[in-house]
């Protein structure tokens, strides 16, 4: 395949196909130069400074039991890295629900409408805010799927 064919290969992989934010970064990552637009916003950028990963999934797994969420230490860290590589701050600006004008953010993407509906009292409502995101994602989780250890792809 030509380089200069890549780009577009991987923006209409990503509008016809589910595929995570990792594998669009990584076939990024594969072409040899500069990548001018590639289709991922910031969610393959590591976490800013002052973030803590095991902080805030311990801190909301502590939440969590207080309100009888269930889900993993595991579970979560391997969802959250997946979804968004332990940046609080990406935003996916792509996908189908960005699309509708309802991105995905966060350390779990979830979309507004979503963390609203499974917020988890007693935690931040920014979105934004890594414990809250992630014990509203549980609680999403654990509602659809039984738990977020379930969930094993884009959810």
């Amino acid at each position: 395949m030509q380089l200069t064919a890549m780009p577009k290969k991987f923006a209409r992989m990503t509008k016809t196909k589910k595929i995570s934010l990792g594998m669009v970064a990584a076939g990024a990552a594969v072409m040899a130069g500069t990548v001018v637009s590639a289709p991922v916003a910031s969610a393959a950028t590591p976490a800013r400074s002052g973030g803590n990963v095991d902080a805030w999934i311990n801190q909301s797994l502590q939440i969590m039991r207080e309100k009888g969420i269930p889900g993993t230490y595991e579970g979560i860290r391997k969802n959250l890295m997946r979804e968004s590589s332990g940046n609080p701050n990406a935003i996916n600006n792509w996908d189908s629900n960005a699309a509708k004008g309802i991105p995905s953010k966060g350390l779990l993407q979830v979309i507004d409408p979503t963390f609203k509906t499974y917020h988890v009292s007693g935690t931040s409502q920014n979105i934004y805010d890594p414990v809250a995101n992630i014990t509203a994602a549980c609680n999403y989780a654990a509602h659809r799927y039984g738990s977020i250890d379930n969930v094993n792809s884009a959810y």
